[in-house]
């Protein structure tokens, strides 16, 4: 399914409002551990979640990558010319795009993988015909540091572009980068918490609840995915101490890779039902395959709670 720009632009802003709510959850350190129950009983885990013992500086000015190009297609080339480093944004990588077609065209990001986890990008560009630009695709920091990714080692990129009437030139075309650091990039799990979901190549860990994420309460989680297809994660059938919610969660986890991401349940609902506290979280997985959205699986009901 192509991605339209009012799509693509509303997802830049929940990805910037999303990393808000990272960076708050983590300031606020009132999260609790996640507890599930089952038919072997109750098993409890630790209330903090590893990212917070990784340094917050996942940037470093002395990472480098040489000059090579990327895509070349259509007329569209992209060619990668510096890895960089923000005071705002963070890391990323410099990209110089070029239109040598008689068409103008929207060159964007299907996916972004940084040493093997899933990172929301940050990068869309309009190229009129015949011109050129120089861009950066900004390698999340809040995402790298919950994924306890200090060193930036490799970097895979699907990219995509389409025309004004929304046809597309070229969709997940792969390109990778690796940096100066590859052979020192840490491959660490980060996969403590407690296993809700474990079956078809899919599994999903419950890390912590957080009661004071940017927009309410924050359920981090870690997936694997080595089904050997491209999964989508969504939650059906919420309930939070018996009360149903509506949750905001969808995560895409491409074979052979990792995601760290959060369900954010929203004040509103929250304040509406009368819940101060959690106790009791019930809820079903949707997962499908992110290529055809056909049904993979959909998960029995999984409980569990903070403690």
């Amino acid at each position: 399914m192509r991605k339209k720009k009012k799509w693509l632009a509303m997802g830049l802003c929940f990805t910037i409002f999303g990393a808000m709510a990272l960076g708050s959850g983590s300031d606020s350190g009132d999260s609790k551990d996640v507890t599930t129950s089952g038919e072997t009983g109750t098993e409890n885990v630790g209330a903090s979640d590893s990212s917070s013992d990784t340094t917050s500086d996942t940037s470093s000015t002395n990472i480098t990558i040489e000059e090579q190009v990327l895509v070349d297609e259509g007329g569209i080339k992209i060619t990668a010319t510096e890895y960089t480093t923000d005071s705002i944004w963070g890391d990323g990588i410099k990209l110089l795009v070029e239109n040598d077609s008689d068409t103008d065209y929207t060159v964007g990001c299907d996916a972004l993988i940084v040493n093997d986890y899933m990172i929301t990008d940050l990068f869309i560009t309009d190229i009129a015909a015949g011109k050129k630009a120089n861009e950066t695709m900004y390698l999340s920091s809040t995402e790298l540091e919950a994924a306890g990714i200090d060193t930036v080692g490799k970097v895979e990129m699907y990219f995509h572009a389409y025309d004004a009437n929304m046809d597309d030139l070229f969709q997940n075309t792969y390109a990778e980068v690796q940096t100066s650091e590859y052979e020192n990039m840490d491959t660490t799990v980060n996969d403590e918490g407690t296993e809700l979901y474990n079956e078809n190549g899919i599994r999903i860990v419950g890390k912590t609840v957080d009661e004071n994420s940017f927009w309410g309460t924050a359920i981090l989680l870690y997936v694997e995915n080595t089904s050997g297809q491209n999964a989508g994660i969504s939650v059906d059938d919420m309930s939070i101490n018996g009360f149903m919610m509506s949750p905001f969660f969808s995560t895409t986890v491409y074979d052979g890779k990792k995601a760290i991401d959060d369900i954010t349940i929203f004040s509103s609902d929250l304040e509406e039902n009368g819940i101060e506290t959690i106790e009791d979280v019930e809820l079903k997985f949707h997962i499908y395959n992110a290529d055809t959205y056909e049904t993979i699986t959909d998960s029995n009901p999984i409980t569990f709670s903070a403690q």
